[in-house]
């Protein structure tokens, strides 16, 4: 009992405890054979070898059925469907490995292999997260692995961010060729997304319950960050919303099928694309409408804060990059200045010639 060689590779065969373990080596060089068997017959000794060896009976469609069954069921719905996105291409390369053989390097040799196929690094970042999260659950809960081999893997940069708006006659075009979407719905979601800044799963999860037309404004419950928001109703937004009010169905929906049920984020997305196509538009999804909301905001002075506000932003960070779209939104509070420290054209106590002293006059 030791080494064998069988065929070009070199196994290893012992019996302790009444157990007898098998296992190839994978290596045909004798020395290195010898190496890897005595480093074995440590961890056998030290008690370490049994319990490394749990990850070799379960494979990655083990951890990920049971992840899906216990843990992804009490997700959002938008985080579900996201799992299920990104589960369909990690499945593809890693469903019969065990959880042992799904290392760092194969795990980045993944993150290439996703790269050529021309997913952006969002998308690969998502997909390793999955990984990730359904690794902790493995170590920390199932005990069916040591160690969470994505824990070695660095996230990348997102550059991916897409700076998309509406032009005015785009919009045009996009609201010609929506008509007769969705029942003439999708026209109407338009118009309310590009007055609101509404998120896809906003718009249709919208029920008339959340809409205060006394006060004009529109209640968002559910956000992306948790963080319930009031958006305020323009005259357009409002007016549609007051016009759609006569006929409510009963499922309390502001937007449905033509059964009452909540419209499904996939089919709304595919009947913008086929109105978008339509339209002869190139490069805009849906969200991109939510960009157009804010880009018009900034583009007519509007501060970053209230912008952030409006988008149900947490972190200004994240609104940022509407900021070179508004040169003038920072000149009021320079004004002030005037205001108040110039006042009548002194400084301080000191007359000054405000006139002579403009260097355009």
């Amino acid at each position: 009992m030791g080494l064998v060689r069988r065929s070009k590779t070199y196994w290893l065969r012992i019996q302790h405890d009444g157990k007898r373990i098998q296992e190839s080596l994978k290596t045909n060089n004798r020395r290195l054979a010898e190496k890897i068997h005595a480093k074995i017959l440590t961890e056998i000794i030290e008690g370490r070898y049994f319990e490394k060896k749990e990850d070799a009976k379960h494979t990655f469609s083990d951890m990920m059925t049971r992840f899906m069954r216990e843990q992804a069921v009490n997700r959002e719905i938008s985080t579900q469907r996201r799992y299920k996105g990104a589960l369909s291409n990690l499945d593809g390369y890693f469903h019969s490995m065990t959880l042992e053989e799904i290392t760092p390097k194969v795990i980045t040799a993944y993150i290439e292999k996703r790269r050529l196929e021309g997913a952006t690094p969002a998308t690969r970042n998502r997909e390793v997260s999955l990984l990730s999260t359904a690794f902790n659950v493995a170590v920390k809960q199932w005990e069916w692995c040591q160690e969470n081999p994505c824990s070695k893997i660095s996230k990348e940069p997102e550059n991916n961010i897409i700076d998309r708006w509406l032009t005015r006659e785009e919009e045009e075009w996009l609201l010609t060729s929506s008509m007769r979407h969705l029942g003439g719905q999708l026209r109407e979601i338009i118009i309310l997304v590009l007055n609101t800044g509404l998120r896809l799963s906003e718009i249709i999860n919208l029920k008339w319950k959340d809409i205060d037309f006394p006060r004009k404004i529109l209640i968002v419950s559910k956000t992306k960050n948790k963080v319930p928001k009031q958006v305020p109703l323009n005259k357009i937004a409002y007016e549609l919303l007051l016009i759609k009010s006569k006929t409510v169905n009963i499922t309390g929906y502001v937007f449905c099928t033509a059964k009452g049920t909540q419209i499904m984020p996939r089919n709304l997305q595919r009947e913008f694309a086929v109105a978008v196509r339509k339209a002869g538009i190139e490069n805009f999804r849906f969200h991109d409408l939510r960009h157009t909301f804010a880009t018009r905001l900034a583009q007519n002075g509007v501060d970053l804060y209230a912008i952030a506000k409006l988008l149900g932003h947490k972190d200004i960070s994240t609104t940022q990059r509407y900021a070179h779209h508004s040169p003038e939104s920072l000149r009021p509070f320079i004004d002030v200045l005037t205001e108040k420290w110039y006042k009548n054209g002194t400084i301080g106590n000191t007359e000054v010639d405000l006139a002579a002293a403009n260097p355009l006059k």
